[in-house]
């Protein structure tokens, strides 16, 4: 079997999708690989968002906000991270891939004190972590035998958590 290719996409690739990429890959392992990227990418990093990874102990050399369009492979699973509740346009990726929608508020929109702004982005992380270890635990042979539906209505559900 092939490592599954995950790409978590939102609209600026500068927090959530970052956060999300660089937590399923540490926690992933060898067996799958996630990328992330964006519609309309902000052209940096959040520093708030490193910050937060590197206390989590995660690497954050070389990352960097990408476009959807610099994705060179097709991946086999897109999960959008964008909060369409809060009127943010969420991107639509039209390949043929097993999608999920994961939203989560985008903490570079947060206001009011410093306290409450790392609030946003610590939620943001533990929002996206829990779902992700969700999905990592996920019997996947299970859904190499029941296909495509079945392991998209068990993301949806992750996305609900």
């Amino acid at each position: 079997m092939k490592t599954p290719e995950i790409l978590f996409l939102c609209t600026g690739n500068s927090c959530r999708s970052i956060l999300a990429e660089v937590t399923f890959n540490a926690l992933a392992g060898p067996a799958m690989h996630a990328i992330s990227a964006g519609s309309h990418p902000t052209g940096y990093v959040h520093p708030r968002a490193l910050a937060l990874l590197q206390r989590e102990g995660f690497s954050t050399e070389g990352l960097y906000s990408k476009s959807w369009d610099d994705i060179k492979k097709t991946p086999d699973i897109v999960i959008t991270v964008c909060a369409s509740a809060a009127g943010e346009t969420c991107p639509a990726y039209l390949g043929p891939v097993i999608r999920a929608h994961w939203g989560v508020e985008d903490p570079a929109k947060a206001t009011g004190s410093e306290a409450e702004i790392e609030a946003a982005f610590t939620t943001a992380y533990q929002i996206l972590r829990r779902r992700i270890e969700a999905f990592l635990a996920l019997p996947w042979t299970q859904w190499e035998e029941s296909g495509d539906v079945a392991l998209q209505a068990e993301l949806a559900r992750i996305g609900e958590q």
